[in-house]
């Protein structure tokens, strides 16, 4: 079933039982279209020359600061495994870029056009936010063969307000399966609460804690058409494997924290010159 405006009863329950759903046809064909097409020209306009060859440390270096430049940017972050020993690319950029991130909905008209609608203000009310502001936004690409895996993870590890108020809406820009590398999660283990954080210190993020050992057979599969949103609790376990098939898995993920009464962490990798503009519903 899917939805233009509020949650269901039936639909708040399952959420807060599971620590996520799904909403079929979320957005639409013609929404889905703008979205990759903009990505499409994104990514043709591109200059990767000059970050093709760098020595281990300096491209760390580079990263990191790159990485933090772009809460603010819309920036491009290859897949580990797109770089040959001699440092070149060994395939087309295209078929080489992780994600593309992190302020897609606030500088591209496409996203953002997505991102301010009236039907996902209204979500983000039905689950309770008072003051919802979008704090990052990312296009992940899973591409075929080389799509990296994502380990078990929270969204209120890297984005972390007092009280926790993430929540994670990823939208599947075209069909997720488990042989494409959808996500994977742990039905209700949001009730445990947050078991490590990010932590932004001088030398660069680190965490706090190490990553606890998860049995895999705990973990389901969240397969999903194109169009449908998951709607992830901040505290829910999930990750994603390896995407070894020859097929892509594009999706347009979103992170929502709630700014009535809640503080943002100072130690968060994202520190926004500017405030987020809150969502609101017209």
């Amino acid at each position: 079933m899917g939805i233009i405006g509020n949650l269901s009863s039936d639909q708040l329950h399952s959420f807060n039982s599971q620590g996520f759903i799904v909403l079929e046809s979320f957005a639409s064909p013609e929404e889905i279209d703008a979205m990759m097409k903009r990505m499409e020209q994104l990514l043709h306009e591109f200059d990767c020359s000059s970050t093709s060859i760098f020595s281990t440390k300096n491209q760390q270096q580079s990263t990191d600061n790159y990485f933090f430049e772009s809460a603010e940017n819309v920036s491009f972050f290859f897949e580990e495994k797109a770089f040959g020993d001699d440092g070149n690319l060994r395939q087309p950029k295209e078929l080489s870029i992780n994600k593309v991130g992190h302020a897609l909905h606030e500088i591209e008209p496409a996203f953002k056009k997505f991102s301010s609608s009236e039907k996902f203000s209204s979500l983000m009310f039905s689950l309770g936010y008072k003051r919802p502001v979008i704090i990052q936004s990312m296009y992940i690409f899973k591409q075929p063969g080389i799509g990296g895996e994502v380990v078990p993870h929270q969204d209120n590890s890297f984005l972390y307000t007092e009280p926790p108020t993430c929540t994670g809406l990823w939208l599947a820009l075209e069909d997720a399966t488990i042989t494409n590398g959808c996500i994977w999660a742990i039905p209700g283990s949001q009730k445990n609460g947050l078991v490590r954080r990010m932590i932004r210190g001088e030398e660069g993020v680190s965490f706090d804690r190490p990553l606890p050992m998860y049995d895999q057979k705990d973990f389901v599969p969240i397969e999903v058409k194109a169009g449908s949103m998951v709607v992830i609790h901040g505290d829910l376990i999930h990750q994603s494997f390896e995407n070894q098939s020859p097929k892509s898995r594009h999706a347009y993920s979103l992170h929502v924290v709630d700014t009535d009464g809640c503080k943002w962490a100072p130690d968060n990798w994202i520190r926004r010159k500017v405030e987020p503009e809150p969502l609101y519903v017209s």
